[in-house]
C-alpha cells in the first residue's frame, strides 16, 4: 500500500491507500522541527488503533510545501517503512502536467497536486478553489496545462489577523449570520460574520469570473480544503466539492512513476 503524505503549512494529512481507494487517513499540526522518531511514535500508534497490519506500506510520495520538514519525512520513511519516498516536485517525478507559466519551480507542491488530480478526474477547462492556510485558484485547461492561478490570504487568516490588530473586536466562527439575518449588520459580531464571511463569498466569486473571462470556453469549478463544503452551499461559483482531491493527485503521480520505473 501507497504511504501519501501531504505538508500544508498548518497541517500534515498521512493518509495509507490501496490503489485508488483512501483506506486510512490521519492530521497532526505542521511542525518543522518535529523528528522522524517523533512522527512514527505518533503514525505506529494510530495505525495499531486502526488495525492496520504490520508492514503493510510498500511505497511512500511526500508533497510539501514546507521544507523545514521534508528531510524529518524522507527520514520517516526510509527508517521505518524501509521504502525511498518519492518527492512532488518540478524535475523530481514525472506529473503528467505542462507547465505553462513563466517559472515552474514557484509553483507550489500542493497545487500541482491538486491540478493533476483534477484533471485526471474531469474534462475541459477546470478551476480549482482550495479552502486552505491560503486560498488558491490554480487553473488548468482542458489539454492538461496548467495555465497558472489566484493566491489570496485564507479566511482563517484574514480572522485572525483582525482579531490581533483591533482590541475591541471578538474573535469569532467561520459562518454566515444566523438565521435569516441580511447583510447590514446589527451588532459587532454580525457585522464581523457579514465582512468576514460574504466577503469571502464576493472574494470567490469575483476572483472566478474573471477567470472564466479569460479562458475560451466553459469552465468547471472545483473546490477542496476545510471550508469547502460550507462554501459551496453559499457560492454561486462552485460547480463540485471534492475533499480528497489531494491524496488523489499523489495516488495519481505516484501511478505514473511506478509505471516510468517497469
Amino acid at each position: 500500500m501507497l504511504l501519501a503524505i501531504d505538508v500544508g503549512n498548518t497541517n500534515i494529512v498521512f493518509a495509507i491507500c490501496e490503489g485508488e481507494a483512501i483506506r486510512w487517513r490521519w492530521r497532526i499540526s505542521t511542525d518543522g522541527q518535529r523528528t522522524a522518531d517523533e512522527y512514527a511514535v505518533w503514525l505506529h500508534q494510530l495505525m495499531a488503533l486502526e488495525g492496520v497490519p504490520h508492514g503493510v506500506i510498500d511505497a511512500a510520495i511526500i508533497a510539501t510545501v514546507v521544507p523545514p520538514t521534508l528531510f524529518n519525512l524522507q527520514r520517516l520513511c526510509r527508517k521505518y517503512f524501509e521504502v525511498e519516498p518519492l518527492v512532488v516536485a518540478i524535475g523530481a517525478a514525472r506529473l503528467g502536467l505542462r507547465i505553462a507559466i513563466d517559472n515552474p519551480a514557484e509553483v507550489g507542491a500542493d497545487r500541482l497536486v491538486n491540478a493533476i488530480a483534477a484533471h485526471h478526474a474531469h474534462a475541459g477547462n477546470l478551476v480549482v478553489v482550495d479552502f486552505g492556510t491560503a486560498t488558491t485558484f490554480d487553473v488548468v485547461a482542458g489539454d492538461g496545462a496548467y495555465l497558472g492561478g489566484v493566491i489570496a490570504p485564507g479566511i482563517n487568516l484574514s480572522m485572525d489577523a483582525l482579531y490581533q490588530a483591533a482590541a475591541k473586536l471578538p474573535r469569532i466562527a467561520v459562518e454566515p449570520p444566523a438565521g435569516n439575518a441580511g447583510v447590514i449588520g446589527k451588532s459587532t459580531v454580525h457585522a464581523m460574520q457579514s465582512g468576514v464571511f460574504w466577503g469571502y463569498v464576493g472574494l470567490i466569486d469575483g476572483l472566478v469570473q474573471r477567470i472564466r473571462d479569460e479562458i475560451a470556453g466553459p469552465v468547471t469549478v472545483i473546490a477542496t480544503g476545510g471550508l469547502a463544503t460550507l462554501f459551496n452551499r453559499h457560492s454561486a461559483s462552485i460547480d463540485l466539492v471534492d475533499g480528497d482531491l489531494t491524496i488523489r493527485g499523489l495516488i495519481r503521480i505516484h501511478g505514473l512513476n511506478e509505471k516510468k520505473t517497469e
